[in-house]
């Protein structure tokens, strides 16, 4: 039987920071937090890494979030407390983009939609790095005409009536992007925005609606 706090952690010899996410871990299994961990040598066991898609170690999986590399124990156990709770989409996304993770970020909406609403709420947080809104971008782009970015046309067309110009521009070009016949009210009102790169953003996004009818 397993519950969201159950944690895998992948190690090797070698490596700098296995023992101390390992030490941190394993408090947090003494002191409760942790229901179980199980903890696996890749060097006897290589094929649990190619398994998770890893090459590297620590490698760390708390209920359904993968994390890689040194964590302290305070970090870890924010992890475990909101795998508990299962709220940590939007952070979760956001630890992806800021470790570089893009691929797994595109894997973690594409494989389950609903994931799409965290992206979104991500999308309009103002002290996002530079490395996580052209994260963002690059997630929209990689789900170009899915269903997924289907499903989000509506909320996209609501953040382009946004106080923000930046959000109303980004919010256009992914819904362009969609294919959506259903985004092309949206784009038309902002024909007349009173930013000029958002009524830009917004010409090229009908554009390519047009292209793909």
């Amino acid at each position: 039987m397993s519950n969201s706090t159950d944690t895998l952690l992948l190690i090797a010899p070698g490596c700098p920071h296995c023992q101390s996410v390992l030490n941190s871990l394993s408090t947090l299994v003494k002191n409760g937090d942790i229901g179980r961990l199980e903890v696996v040598n890749i060097s006897i066991y290589p094929e649990i890494a190619t398994e998770v898609g890893t090459r590297s170690v620590p490698w760390i999986r708390i209920g359904k979030y993968e994390l890689s590399g040194n964590y302290t124990a305070g970090e870890l156990k924010s992890w475990v407390e909101k795998a508990a709770s299962d709220v940590a989409g939007k952070a979760y996304i956001r630890e992806l983009l800021e470790q570089q993770q893009l691929d797994k970020a595109i894997d973690y909406i594409g494989n389950d939609s609903t994931h799409l609403t965290e992206l979104l709420e991500l999308m309009q947080d103002e002290d996002s790095s530079l490395s996580v809104k052209f994260g963002i971008g690059a997630i929209f782009e990689a789900l170009e005409s899915t269903e997924a970015l289907l499903q989000a046309v509506p909320e996209l067309g609501k953040l382009t009536q946004h106080e923000k110009p930046s959000l109303r521009a980004d919010a256009a070009y992914y819904l362009g992007l969609s294919h959506s016949p259903a985004a092309k009210p949206w784009l038309t009102r902002l024909k007349d925005d009173p930013q000029q790169d958002v009524r830009e953003i917004a010409e090229e996004a009908l554009e390519a609606l047009e292209s793909k009818s």
